[in-house]
């Protein structure tokens, strides 16, 4: 039998869900645990009690247990979302596209003590177009990451699978997202900003300030012409953009989202918010 460890998900009316790994088992009848701590006896002992051939962690975001690493006999497995060594952590598609990287992937490695530093089975790359999100990008690396892996266990059981050692000295660490990152600096070149808009999209958001209410930035356009404004100033707003001063260049906001409001195109804010040249934004 499989054993499925799977979290819970909670909808809008904060009632407890099914998340699909959970709902899959359930449909195929398979048993599933849900602890609050992997370190408790009880879950090594549900292990043990299962003899599993090989473990395999997915988007879990927590240090396994030392003790649980060696219960599979073929050890336990991880599918991470970046080109290792580089972006280990938490969040490495949005690190990733925030730091405006040409391309990341997905690499099936074997889970060790420390945080993603075991070898490498193999990876597979994806390019990070101008214009990505971190969503359209984890979509699609969600996809490329089960084909992989389904590879990569073809290869373990029947021993052909090669380790490559990961070289640390190349390692780089992608840091939790915290909502405090999303505030926008006016004094950054424009495609900096831009992004932190894409790579903190769906969440938390790139946001800045008008006239003291907080104002989402949900998709933007960089241009590089040098303008002599401050940072922050408005150049412009009409038709389907509000165009704003950066440190370098200038940003054009094409979709917003005001505080407490829905998500809308600059042009329908503009129909009820006229912004005239030389308005500020701010980051407070």
């Amino acid at each position: 039998p499989e054993l499925t460890l799977d979290s819970m998900n909670f909808d809008r009316g904060h009632k407890v869900t099914f998340a699909p790994v959970k709902a899959l088992a359930a449909a195929r009848q398979l048993p599933v645990i849900q602890p609050d701590r992997l370190s408790l006896p009880d879950v090594a002992d549900a292990l043990r009690a299962w003899q599993p051939d090989l473990g395999v962690v997915a988007a879990y975001g927590r240090i396994i247990p030392e003790p649980l690493l060696t219960i599979p006999r073929l050890g336990m497995i991880n599918v991470h979302a970046s080109l290792l060594p580089k972006y280990r952590g938490a969040a490495p598609v949005h690190r990733a596209v925030m730091d405006g990287e040409p391309e990341t992937g997905v690499t099936i490695m074997r889970l060790v003590k420390e945080l993603d530093a075991g070898a490498m089975f193999d990876r597979v790359r994806r390019p990070i177009g101008p214009d990505d999100t971190s969503e359209v990008v984890e979509r699609d690396l969600a996809e490329l990451g089960a084909d992989l892996l389904l590879d990569v266990i073809d290869r373990i059981v029947d021993g052909t699978a090669r380790e490559e050692p990961q070289d640390a000295s190349k390692a780089t660490y992608a840091h939790r997202l915290t909502k405090d990152e999303g505030l926008i600096d006016w004094s950054q070149p424009s495609r900096a900003i831009h992004n932190r808009v894409r790579g903190l999209y769906p969440w938390p958001h790139a946001y800045t300030f008008l006239n003291g209410s907080r104002l989402v930035v949900r998709r933007s356009r960089p241009d590089d012409t040098a303008v002599d404004a401050p940072p922050g100033t408005v150049l412009s707003a009409s038709a389907d953009a509000i165009t704003v001063a950066t440190g370098e260049g200038q940003l054009a906001i094409l979709e917003l989202q005001p505080e407490g409001r829905r998500p809308m195109p600059a042009r329908d804010f503009l129909a009820g918010h006229p912004m005239a040249p030389g308005t500020r934004l701010s980051s407070a």
